[in-house]
């Protein structure tokens, strides 16, 4: 036992048997005997009450809005430092622990709270944390809220929301939603919950929904249309207003109104799309371009630190892109860069043990793995993992095959890497690889051999899309069921591709830039799995292929990398055809 557990441990016991004690505390009739230097050092609150709200010779102290209960728990935490926090008692003991500004109690209560935030807590939660001082708490139940929209709606605690509380989650450009007929939706809920008193209210929190970016049909079939809406002239007013900006929006007008551009304002990304490096004409790339899937536009945030680099690997973890590996055009490299997305710098990281390009690369549990690639002389069939705590690789058990050119992905705690090129032929087989037990294991091969592949978990399947099979750049996808081991064909991509990004953002696949067999392109497509239908989005500035996306969700900063809301042209309009670049035959 330590020599403090040890002093903690005989204060206690003192205080247990009520020797050398010299004050109580007095709560609802129930006596505490305490030493006041013990609660003294747990809380500048008893520290004021002792020497300075009172004389010397004071022993007893009332203490009122407090259960007696709630007093015993925070005493004990004074002589031992620990407190048992339960669902039952955390509310209770977070309010004792505020009014005592017990500070340590109050985070632990916080933490407990934090935990627990879910669709059917955190309205609740966020509440609470009104009435006491956690504004970090408070601060992660407002954004559970935001980012948890969809699903915080349909729980009985939404309906508890205050007009002015429901007005400002509405009035948030961070709210996720994918469509605005959600927060329209959400407003009919909770008005119609107590519709007597809250019917009133429907022309303010009409306002809040983002009418203009829904459609012409949507404002007039279903918004127009609700009873609530129709027997209000205001909010008839607000629909025709949305009407005519998406109107205007159309012919590149001007929106004419305060009001029809707060109608018309995206709301920001819950997550980011980033695609970094590649091939661009006949040299390596540093550009990095950002995709906003709210206004469907891409953003270059380039700052020329990025080493130029192709064929590498990209992945987000822990507030960090990295880049690994990769290929200059004369070097085939090991290196490893991390871009630190709230600072905007480049920093280098713990190199590999081998030098990859055409590299696989993902994340699991915290650590980056990178498998295969191209060291300039042997197609590799090592792998690696990086851990960022120690800045440092270890190998893992080698894969079955050599492969460069592949692609991988993770999925209910394994990797899986498909395709690639072994130095002779274009590859159909795939393995997944246990972390638990260090192994790799084959299994059914792909329907169609694939180099430049792109691999992504999406709707619990592997998806492998495109590639090169040795004769043709393919426009083919299928997916991969891991509980039947069996791989089915989907809908083929809108243009044939290889050495693409690929990455799943907002529930829709995206596949991004690569090479259709005549030139690199700058052309992006997405998959919707509900609809097995692929469908054109807004093309990247730069033509590029060997390039790489990662996903960055929820970024604190993500202001900084897309377009001011405050000025932004509402429309993404597709600018003349550039001349194309020279081909560059990337295999």
């Amino acid at each position: 036992m330590s020599s403090h557990r040890k002093s903690t441990s005989v204060y206690n016991e003192l205080r247990l048997e009520g020797k050398l004690c010299d004050a109580i505390i007095k709560v609802d009739e129930v006596e505490f005997q305490i030493h006041k230097i013990i609660l003294c050092n747990c809380s500048p609150y008893f520290r004021a009450l002792f020497t300075r709200w009172s004389t010397e010779d004071r022993k007893v102290f009332s203490v009122s809005n407090l259960s007696s209960q709630m007093m015993d728990v925070i005493i004990q935490f004074a002589y031992t430092g620990s407190v048992m926090v339960t669902e039952d008692n955390v509310q209770d003991l977070l309010l004792a622990a505020d009014m005592f500004s017990v500070m340590d109690v109050v985070q632990i209560c916080s933490n407990f709270l934090s935990e627990q935030l879910c669709p059917e807590k955190c309205v609740g939660i966020w509440q609470f944390t009104k009435i006491c001082l956690c504004p970090e708490l408070q601060h992660k139940a407002y954004s559970y809220i935001i980012h948890h929209f969809r699903e915080v709606v349909n729980q009985d605690k939404f309906l508890q929301l205050s007009m002015q509380e429901l007005t400002d989650i509405l009035d948030s450009d961070d709210l996720n939603v994918k469509q605005e007929s959600t927060v329209f939706e959400a407003v009919v809920r909770w008005i119609s919950h107590l519709p007597e008193e809250r019917e009133g209210h429907i022309p303010v929190l009409l306002s809040k929904v983002r009418l203009a970016l829904s459609s012409e049909e949507y404002i007039r079939n279903t918004v127009m249309a609700n009873k609530l809406v129709r027997k209000n002239k205001e909010c008839l007013e607000i629909a025709s207003v949305a009407i005519q900006a998406i109107s205007q929006i159309v012919t590149n007008s001007p929106l004419e109104t305060d009001l029809s551009y707060r109608l018309a304002r995206p709301r920001l990304p819950d997550a980011l799309l980033l695609a970094t490096g590649g091939w661009s004409g006949v040299n390596p790339s540093d550009d990095i371009e950002v995709y906003d899937i709210r206004t469907d536009c891409w953003i270059n945030i380039t700052n020329n630190l990025m080493h130029p680099r192709a064929y590498h690997g990209a992945v987000f973890l822990n507030e960090y892109v990295y880049c690994v590996g990769g290929f200059n055009g004369v070097e085939h490299f090991n290196t490893v860069h991390r871009f630190d997305l709230c600072t905007h710098t480049w920093h280098e990281a713990g190199p590999m043990h081998s030098r990859r390009c055409y590299v696989s690369v993902t994340v699991l549990d915290g650590c980056i793995y990178a498998m295969g690639g191209f060291d300039g002389q042997t197609r590799l069939s090592t792998a690696e993992r990086y851990r960022p705590e120690t800045n440092q690789w270890t190998l893992i058990a080698p894969m079955q095959e050599q492969r460069s050119d592949a692609s991988c992905t993770t999925l209910h705690n394994k990797i899986y890497i498909c395709g690639g090129f072994n130095g002779n032929e274009c590859l159909e087989t795939a393995e997944f690889y246990n972390p638990e037990t260090n192994q790799w294991t084959m299994i059914t091969p792909m329907n169609s051999r694939r180099s430049g592949i792109g691999v992504i978990a999406y709707a619990d399947h592997v998806y492998a899309v495109g590639g090169f099979d040795g004769n043709n750049r393919l426009q083919s996808a299928e997916a991969y069921n891991a509980h039947t081991n069996a791989w089915h064909t989907v809908s083929s991509m809108l243009t044939p591709r290889s050495n693409f990004g690929i990455e799943v953002i907002d529930d829709l696949l995206f596949v991004v830039g690569g090479f259709n067999g005549a030139t690199t392109t700058y052309n992006v497509e997405y998959y919707d799995v509900t609809m097995n239908v692929w469908f054109e989005a807004c093309r990247m500035e730069i033509f590029r292929s060997a390039l790489s996306c990662c996903v960055v969700p929820r970024l604190p900063n993500r202001t900084d990398y897309t377009l001011p809301r405050d000025s932004l042209t509402l429309i993404h309009l597709d600018e003349e055809e550039e001349d194309e670049e020279e081909p560059v035959d990337d295999i």
